[in-house]
């Protein structure tokens, strides 16, 4: 978010935390007649304004490789379906990775007898960068740009160099002291997102992963992210039904705040919360 957005801090409240919106923006993708193998990796991502004026909003991400005549037309109709079910307030950025990135369109236009539209998105092309501003960058997900404007220029023997790029970046990670969490997350990304195309270097690189952490933090980084999500979906489904159980508690009884919290054993924060339509 911050290597997208260069104001990001000041914009959103990131210390609240965000929420990816996967399978919601999933139900709203526009071309339901697209082949299922397809894959996408567009982003619907809940976070929190910082100034205040709206509890949160939404940032949407799309990520565009090669040239779509319909690009600009689909980027309109997912913020009029964002829009329609949401009615937030919504910034959208298209993240273009092909090599005719700086031909695609920054918005959609359409006029007809006196009436005009046009919706302009942010849009990003990973060449714009230069190799020199990618590796002095702070932000380790310029590291990650700079292995996918790798992957579009070379041409020959490219699982090779992507392979040296990644051991690049897994290198720079751990020796820069990231937090656990980061560096899971930024491999798990390269892992998923910048593949290579002879499964063989996967195993290569979990080879030499284990040379760089001393085999003391494996890909079981892999393992280690589902542990986290079952976590998390374990947690979710916990406060549904504490949710439940309050709201039932304030609809049909007249016990007060302090009563509720006792019995369901939540604070009493979280059943004011309930009560006030926060959860």
């Amino acid at each position: 978010m911050t290597f997208l957005f260069p104001k990001a801090r000041q914009v959103f409240d990131l210390e609240r935390g965000f929420e990816f919106l996967d399978k919601e923006l999933a139900e709203m993708y526009p071309e339901p007649d697209k082949a299922k193998e397809t894959k996408f990796v567009d982003k619907l991502v809940k976070v929190y304004n910082r100034d205040g004026t709206d509890e949160w909003i939404l940032v949407h991400v799309e990520v565009q490789g090669q040239h779509d005549p319909d690009f600009a037309k689909r980027m309109f109709k997912y913020y009029c379906r964002i829009f329609d079910r949401y009615d937030r307030p919504l910034t959208a950025i298209a993240i273009f990775t092909g090599k005719d990135g700086k031909k695609l369109p920054d918005r959609y236009e359409r006029r007809f007898q006196g009436t005009d539209l046009i919706y302009k998105y942010n849009t990003l092309c990973i060449l714009d960068f230069t190799d020199e501003e990618l590796e002095l960058s702070n932000n380790p997900f310029a590291w990650v740009v700079r292995v996918a404007k790798k992957a579009l220029l070379e041409g020959k023997d490219l699982d090779s160099e992507l392979l040296r790029q990644k051991l690049i970046i897994a290198k720079s990670l751990y020796h820069k002291g990231f937090i656990r969490q980061k560096i899971d997350a930024l491999l798990t990304f390269l892992h998923n997102y910048i593949r290579f195309a002879d499964p063989k270097f996967n195993r290569i690189f979990m080879e030499e992963l284990d040379q760089i952490t001393g085999k003391k933090n494996t890909m079981g980084i892999i393992e280690y992210i589902k542990e986290q999500k079952i976590i998390e979906i374990s947690e979710k489904v916990r406060t549904a039904k504490e949710i439940s159980v309050v709201k039932n508690l304030l609809s049909g009884t007249d016990f007060s705040t302090e009563k509720i919290a006792a019995i369901t054993g939540v604070s009493v924060a979280f059943v004011e919360e309930v009560r006030t339509g926060k959860h």
